[in-house]
């Protein structure tokens, strides 16, 4: 079976990519990442920092068509095809990006040194997949004690 969600398996929320800019839209730029020029990419107007205060940047506030820049990766849509990658270039979310967590709602921060982790949801089934970010104490907690070294495991995912 051909997965057509496999074209981003290397990317995760909160990872840092560089991005060039193809065009403006209304509500934001449409954007391919660097490291994956087959997967389709956005930032929302509502995810650059604007300069006049507005919470939304305003069109003449995005960065310039062929820019390159940095960005950091907040969403993953591998639901259908083309597997779509959503963008925040706001200072505060490349420095740290916070997400709530799946199991305790609390804010859990998924970018580099932060206390989050991603898991990837797939099905033997068939194409599809999502992923689930939560806390690492709260996996680690809600794991059955039968997972021996699962935790352990998990407690250690991301170190260098």
């Amino acid at each position: 079976m051909k997965r057509f969600d496999g074209a981003a398996c290397g990317v995760v929320r909160g990872q840092l990519v560089k991005a060039k800019v193809l065009r403006h839209e209304p509500w934001g730029i449409l954007a391919t990442v660097l490291e994956q020029p087959d997967v389709g990419a956005s930032v929302d107007a509502g995810l650059i920092d604007s300069p006049s205060g507005s919470p939304r940047a305003l069109p003449e506030e995005y960065p310039p068509v062929g820019a390159e820049i940095d960005a950091v990766i907040t969403e993953i849509d591998r639901y259908y095809p083309p597997v779509w990658i959503r963008l925040s270039i706001r200072a505060s979310h490349l420095e740290a990006l916070p997400w709530p967590c799946a199991f305790c709602g609390e804010p859990t921060v998924i970018s580099a040194a932060g206390d989050g982790v991603t898991m990837d949801v797939k099905s033997a089934d068939g194409p599809g997949s999502t992923s689930v970010v939560s806390h690492r104490r709260c996996l680690i907690n809600l794991l059955h004690h039968s997972a021996v070294g699962e935790p352990a495991r998990v407690a250690r995912v991301g170190e260098s």
